[in-house]
């Protein structure tokens, strides 16, 4: 058995200690170890984290089974449209994949968008990342490629899409 929570500022350390140990094993055969260290400590630095939790930019979401945090999302408005919300993070544990997590966490954001009367939700994954699968049998479906800069890296994406 599981339950999600909305993370608050004292969760981060286990937010960043998911992102460390689940990057490696998503990226590294699609990334080189230096983007991978930068974008890290870039996207995961706690006082970044924290501002993104206190104001709301963001809403994270923990997944906690058997007393161990094992998954976390991050979701909000999309910035260039009010009506378009973005999950901006979704992470679970390596040896917990295909247990059932992921899809829990964006079930979990779907529940809390249609309080909202939203309807539409968007995500990016990399061009390379075998996630794209997941998020297909979600019923989210290809609208665009995007190039995202960070710091000297790029990020090559798809914009994923579901509307329901």
């Amino acid at each position: 058995m599981f339950k999600i929570a909305e993370a608050s500022e004292k969760d981060i350390p286990a937010i960043v200690e998911i992102a460390r140990k689940t990057w490696w094993d998503a990226y590294s055969e699609i990334l080189d170890p230096a983007q991978i260290r930068y974008m890290l400590d870039a996207i995961y630095d706690p006082a970044t984290l924290g501002a993104q939790i206190v104001n709301g930019a963001q809403i994270y979401l923990l997944l906690t089974a058997d007393g161990q945090h094992q998954a976390f999302a991050a979701f909000g408005k999309r910035s260039e449209d009010s009506g378009v919300y973005k999950i901006h993070k979704l992470y679970v544990l390596p040896h917990n994949q295909r247990m059932g997590y992921g899809q829990a966490l964006v079930d979990e954001i779907q529940a809390r968008l249609r309080q909202l009367q939203v309807r539409i939700l968007d995500l990016n994954v990399n061009r390379h990342n075998s996630a794209r699968s997941f998020y297909e049998k979600l019923g989210f479906r290809v609208i665009r490629e995007e190039d995202v800069p960070v710091g000297p890296y790029w990020m090559n994406d798809y914009v994923m899409r579901l509307e329901w």
